[in-house]
């Protein structure tokens, strides 16, 4: 196989990586057979998945727009995964054109795409860094270099938390980082729900515990408590299509099926 210019040298390309899988499910092209395969075994355990991805990729756009709109043009996006097929800063650039992203995983493969894909981005950097260490991923000097401004921040925690155990206390990492943000910031954030499909959310979750990432579905009301010491916008903590649609007769009846949920909030 011919190796395309975004890919690092020595990556591995019949082993499987979540953050091409996840483009692969957005309909992107940077991903392989072996990340197109496991996309097909998931998809057999639920077939719903490609169109649950692309809800989340949908409200990834109008949160960012939201915020650009509200007059934020500085970008955090950890758990970023390979920003392709309308990354944070094309969105973000339609709105505030001078906006400004750190993109923040802790996947090395990820990371090294990413680098190569913004190599002529000046105003886009990337970084490698695990949410479950903060204070490290503070440090990063790209990270630090953004807050350091000191203008208001979107803290995008988009489709990351759930792979978060509560082992590793996920409130007592968002308080590290709200307590990071200067005034003015928000945070967006959307998390696999438990109560939406609670027909295939064991299946799901199995299927993750075979990976480096296990998954962790939470109710509505716990992903709603992510939100202490922000002021949620409405509509307020609801499933994937319902968040501020395009169109709202387009949601559909059964919002539910797409069993993630979503919500913005402004620090308070």
């Amino acid at each position: 196989m011919r190796r395309p210019n975004w890919v690092p040298a020595g990556t591995d390309l019949d082993k499987p990586n979540a953050a091409r899988v996840y483009d692969y499910y957005l309909g992107g092209s940077h991903n392989f057979e072996a990340d197109r395969e496991m996309a097909r075994k998931a998809m057999e355990l639920w077939p719903d998945l490609p169109r649950i991805m692309r809800s989340n990729r949908a409200f990834l756009r109008r949160s960012v727009q939201f915020l650009a709109e509200s007059g934020i043009r500085r970008f955090l996006d950890i758990g970023s995964g390979i920003p392709t097929f309308g990354p944070v800063h094309e969105v973000a650039r339609g709105i505030q054109p001078d906006a400004e992203v750190v993109y923040v995983d802790r996947d090395p493969v990820a990371v090294a795409h990413s680098r190569l894909i913004l190599a002529d981005e000046p105003r886009c950097q990337v970084a490698e860094a695990d949410l479950r260490n903060v204070g490290d991923l503070l440090s990063r000097p790209e990270v630090a270099r953004l807050l350091a401004a000191g203008e208001p921040v979107g803290l995008m925690l988009v489709a990351v938390l759930h792979f978060v155990t509560d082992e590793d206390e996920p409130e007592k990492l968002l308080g590290q980082l709200r307590d990071a943000l200067p005034p003015g910031s928000a945070l967006v954030l959307s998390h696999a729900g438990s109560e939406g499909r609670p027909d295939q959310a064991g299946s799901h979750q199995d299927l993750y515990k075979r990976t480096p990432t296990p998954l962790t579905m939470r109710s509505k009301e716990r992903v709603a408590g992510f939100f202490d010491g922000f002021e949620l916008v409405e509509p307020g903590v609801v499933y994937l299509p319902e968040w501020r649609p395009d169109d709202p007769e387009g949601v559909g009846p059964h919002p539910e099926r797409m069993a993630g949920l979503a919500g913005v909030g402004f620090l308070s």
